[in-house]
């Protein structure tokens, strides 16, 4: 059984990156002040390991270059959402092949990648304030996305715990050439999410605004500014 599908036509939707990832973000590297003759080798290297430049040199099993994007603003960024993956991986995308999430509203944005961080926070036993910084990426969509809005018999691919059902899901309806799936956000209540699983239909992203989270205790939500 497959969900429906609903033709989609959304703009502005939510997408938060870590400055440091992001395109006017500084870089790890970049705050090492080393001479450019070293800053350079180093950037060589770090391109030796970095999923993203991979992926664009077809050299990643999960996705090909004739599915990445090039020669659109802010296609790095884009590029990157589909060749960076997190172990285990996440809702709807496995530990080869990522997908690009956002959030229809930004506190959706806010309210799921808050809970992941929170989440590092309380696993590392972190006791002090953190503060982390986040570039709003905004992007349009036109397409038919299978959705799960609404619909019975897919509650346990938006189990809270576990991501088993919803990657077999995913895994299949990608096998099938589905656009990506729009479902409830699991962290925020009302809220809706998109996970769309091609980079060709993630449309004229542009930077938003800069989202400050500063966690005073990690099993409390954060403070957050906006500039």
């Amino acid at each position: 059984m497959r969900p429906k599908t609903t033709p989609l036509a959304r703009n502005n939707t939510h997408r938060l990156i870590l400055t440091r990832y992001s395109e006017d973000g500084d870089g790890v590297l970049a705050r090492l002040g080393l001479p450019q003759s070293q800053f350079d080798h180093l950037l060589q290297l770090e391109a030796a390991t970095n999923d993203r430049v991979s992926g664009e040199a077809n050299l990643l099993p999960g996705i090909t270059v004739h599915e990445l994007v090039f020669g659109v603003p802010n296609y790095h960024i884009i590029n990157a959402a589909f060749a960076y993956t997190r172990p285990g991986g996440n809702r709807f995308s496995s530990g080869y092949r990522g997908a690009w999430y956002a959030g229809f509203v930004r506190k959706t944005a806010q309210a799921e990648v808050a809970y992941h961080y929170a989440l590092g926070l309380r696993e590392t036993d972190w006791k002090e304030e953190e503060t982390v910084s986040y570039r709003d990426y905004l992007a349009d969509f036109r397409a038919e996305f299978h959705d799960l809005r609404d619909t019975h018999g897919f509650e346990d691919c938006l189990d809270p715990a576990s991501y088993r059902a919803s990657q077999r899901l995913a895994a299949d309806l990608l096998n099938k050439g589905s656009a990506g799936i729009v479902y409830p956000s699991v962290r925020h209540r009302s809220g809706t999410c998109i996970a769309c699983f091609r980079p060709a239909l993630v449309g004229t992203v542009r930077q938003g605004e800069k989202i400050t989270l500063t966690f005073q205790n990690p099993s409390r939500p954060p403070k957050v500014r906006v500039s």
